[in-house]
């Protein structure tokens, strides 16, 4: 998964793109652990929103 991609996806930088900085790092850029980073992509609008609702169903 790359974050330039033209297809949605979804991450958590904390552990991904910033996993080498330390917490105090992280906190200090704004990147606390329950943040998680969306890049929409090209697909169709209602693709990406039906696959967000499928998703959060099953949080």
């Amino acid at each position: 998964m790359h974050v330039a991609d033209a297809r949605t996806c979804v991450l958590h930088p904390a552990s991904t793109t910033h996993r080498q900085l330390t917490d105090e790092q992280l906190l200090n850029a704004g990147i606390g652990p329950d943040l998680v980073r969306m890049s929409v992509g090209i697909e169709n609008v209602r693709d990406i929103l039906e696959d967000i609702d499928q998703a959060l169903e099953r949080v």
